[in-house]
């Protein structure tokens, strides 16, 4: 059986997870000479790191509407366009407050992606393949993150701030343009789809339930305990993963006197860890299903993930040397990003025809958490005079997100 075609949206969701979080992580790399050049305070560089995460939290949910309504097809291509667009932008800021609003608007752009890739899935990928496929798009973001810390730490170095923000635009842009050309929203509409392997896709996708699956609407969305469950673990998740993309660096940088490269280097590897935590996960939610235990698929590797997570932030906060508080962060980021899988594959068995908004809803609380992180760490530090709050908090978090999985139920669509 030819497999290849729906391994080809795979690499190409892949590729657009990986260059996401690209376009993310290059605000944190290039900290200091934004804030050199815009003469700005670490309270306001908080304010600016978490101001996207504002604006992708609040776009997820009519992102993921307009995704159902029209397609990933459609919407994915108009998303990475106005996206790249305002990372190019970033380039241009002048002033706190022009950097602000281009910031937000970058985060609004974005909130599309991950639904979009979502709701693409729900139409090309069995069931039972369902795990593996979300671990390997997840994990392009960590793994872009990763090779971002000290690669645009380098570009930054060679070309200036300004400069590095609009090559990764146009990158972004190319994107956009093979998606639209290469892309069909059903894949027994696409022309290059093998006959073989559409009726193998047709036959092994999940099921819709008929007119219920028709009408979305916010009372049903909202009326859903999974749809509350998913958002409040999804607070927990990126509470801890955003860390990583906003204030790890410049914390290891300042803390143990670090060069920008050389902390890029250490800082990369939480991320590294992170896809790893992806790739097992999504091996994990398929191997537990093929067993015949759909519900346990997803709550095993996200509460064995969230107990990482303790264990992570909790072993951090007793180290003293670089190597054991990264190792530590590492072992947390790896159990933040197990739960990735078993989250979004969730929002697709409750959400099916609905997953681009059911997806984004969850996404919406989870870059609210994103939010609260980038604000939590500098303003948390400056009254306690201590980082250890910071991870006190989200290991509490992450044993409230256990309670939430221990009440979901894959079993009860909205």
């Amino acid at each position: 059986m030819a497999l290849q075609r729906r391994y080809l949206l795979v690499s190409g969701t892949f590729i657009l997870s990986l260059l996401l979080y690209i376009d993310r992580a290059c605000i944190s790399v290039a900290k200091d000479p934004i804030a050199g050049t815009l003469g700005l305070s670490d309270a306001q560089m908080g304010w600016v790191l978490s101001i996207f995460a504002l604006g992708y939290s609040l776009f997820q949910t009519p992102a993921g509407f307009l995704i159902d309504k029209y397609g990933p097809r459609r919407m994915l291509t108009a998303i990475v366009s106005f996206w790249s667009l305002f990372t190019a932008l970033t380039g241009a800021a002048w002033n706190f407050i022009s950097l602000l609003v281009i910031r937000f608007i970058f985060g609004a752009g974005e909130a599309g992606a991950f639904p979009g890739t979502s709701r693409a899935f729900f139409s090309w990928i069995p069931l039972q393949e369902r795990g593996i496929v979300q671990g390997i798009n997840f994990s392009g973001s960590r793994l872009g993150a990763a090779f971002a810390l000290p690669a645009i730490a380098l570009l930054i170095q060679t070309v200036g701030w300004r400069h590095s923000f609009m090559i990764q635009g146009s990158v972004v842009f190319l994107w956009a343009v093979l998606w639209y050309i290469f892309f069909r929203d059903l894949p027994e509409k696409h022309k290059l789809v093998p006959a073989k392997e559409k009726d193998y896709i047709m036959a092994n996708r999940q099921a819709t339930s008929g007119a219920k699956s028709e009408t979305m609407t916010l009372s049903r969305l909202l009326g859903s305990k999974n749809m509350w469950l998913a958002m409040g673990q999804y607070f927990g998740s990126n509470f801890t993963f955003f860390f990583c993309l906003t204030w790890l660096l410049p914390h290891l940088k300042s803390k143990y006197n670090l060069e920008i490269v050389e902390a890029g280097f250490y800082a990369s590897a939480p991320l590294i860890f992170g896809a790893i935590g992806n790739w097992v996960s999504g091996f994990l939610v398929d191997f537990i299903y093929r067993k015949g235990n759909w519900k346990m698929s997803r709550r095993v590797p996200a509460v064995t993930g969230f107990t990482l997570v303790i264990i992570g932030l909790v072993g951090s906060t007793l180290q003293q040397n670089i190597a054991g508080s990264v190792f530590f962060l590492s072992l947390a980021v790896f159990g933040a990003d197990m739960t990735l899988s078993p989250s979004w594959s969730f929002c697709i068995d409750i959400g099916k025809r609905h997953s681009g908004t059911v997806s984004g809803t969850m996404n919406m609380a989870g870059n609210l958490g994103s939010f609260v992180t980038a604000l939590a760490f500098p303003y948390l530090k400056v009254w306690t005079g201590s980082v250890v709050p910071f991870f006190v908090t989200g290991a509490v978090l992450a044993l409230l997100s256990i309670v939430c999985w221990l009440n979901m139920d894959v079993t009860k669509e909205i």
